[in-house]
């Protein structure tokens, strides 16, 4: 499943004198279950990595856990060191 998060700049969102809009950047998030699987760990793990602030987490409207693909990758790099071509 393909899901995006648009990310605004709350500051500069619309110019109210001409009507235009900013184009909002998208960026793939990602279920607990493939976090998991990146790291070899639990869901239930990336579940408290996020409640304990190691990740930042979006929730959809019913109440699920979705991850910023580009920060869980940050990590992953963090702690395995840099993926090689």
């Amino acid at each position: 499943m393909d899901l995006a998060w648009s990310v605004f700049d709350h500051g500069e969102g619309t110019d109210k004198m001409s009507g235009n809009r900013q184009t909002p950047e998208f960026t793939r998030l990602l279920t607990p279950a493939e976090v998991a699987a990146m790291f070899r760990v639990d869901p239930k793990t990336v579940t408290r990595w996020a409640k304990d602030g190691k990740l930042t987490s979006v929730r959809t409207l019913g109440g699920h856990r979705r991850y910023p693909e580009a920060e869980v990758r940050a990590l992953l790099d963090q702690i395995s060191g840099p993926a090689r071509p």
